[in-house]
């Protein structure tokens, strides 16, 4: 069975562009853990999620379906890198204390993957998804990015992003339900950095493909009038949203 691949084709930029998650979430998602032994991070794209993980856990093993993703990986001692799709993590039963799904999850066989998930957590281990939506930068700004989210790319989104829209609450979830820790990526991004980030939209991706033209050329110049100087430093948020619970 074939899988989704939204980004293999920009493996690269979505490793350089995309923002890093906060050290407070793992910190936050290692408390709850019964154990500090072994995580498995699925969809774990270029592993942004599996470095932070190893911060906290005596081995992560870290799994995507896109070899190309897989190749622009940060390279962690304590990190697994394996090529496999989110139901097949080739685990031992009963070994993992936790299970994180970063920014993917929408994009799973959620019924193949919560079958493996339940049969590789440990008792008392927790299982954890989360994605961002737009981020925040002025109000006027934020303004004009809504319109080319909704407006300009709009219809090229996949069907799969309103799962991200609604911070995943419309996913199913196989297990009892704690509160997800209060998180969100802060970064001090210049207008170039947003820009690039933007490119790895997969709307983005399906305008280009479906017009033959590149959107970002006007909203960056649109986002020049008010940015001010484009090598200039602005915070950057996106709030986190997400599920968590334990076996």
């Amino acid at each position: 069975m074939s899988f989704k691949d939204q980004f293999s084709e920009r493996a690269l930029e979505y490793a350089r562009a995309r923002p890093g998650y906060p050290p407070a979430l793992f910190s936050s998602l290692a408390t709850l853990a019964p154990r500090r032994e072994l995580a498995w991070d699925a969809g774990t794209g270029n592993g942004q999620a599996a470095v932070g993980l190893a911060r906290h856990f005596i081995k992560v093993l870290a799994t995507d379906a896109s070899a190309a993703q897989l190749a622009e990986a940060r390279p962690d001692a304590r990190v697994t890198y394996r090529q496999a799709r989110a139901g097949e993590s080739g685990l031992p039963g009963r070994s993992t204390d936790l299970i994180t799904v970063a920014q993917a999850a929408h994009w799973f066989d959620l019924d193949a993957f919560y079958l493996e998930a339940l049969q590789v957590l440990r008792p008392g281990g927790v299982l954890a998804l989360w994605c961002y939506g737009l981020c925040h930068i002025t109000p006027e700004i934020d303004t004009l990015m809504r319109r080319f989210y909704t407006e300009t790319i709009g219809p090229w989104w996949p069907p799969e992003r309103h799962h991200v829209e609604a911070g995943y609450r419309t996913l199913s979830f196989p297990l009892p339900e704690l509160s997800f820790p209060q998180a969100e990526m802060l970064h001090r991004w210049t207008l170039p950095e947003l820009i690039d980030y933007v490119g790895t939209w997969s709307a983005v991706a399906g305008y280009r493909k479906g017009l033959g033209a590149d959107p970002l050329p006007p909203l960056a110049e649109e986002l020049r009038l008010l940015w001010g100087e484009p090598g200039a430093r602005r915070e950057v948020r996106w709030p986190l949203h997400g599920r968590i619970g334990r076996l």
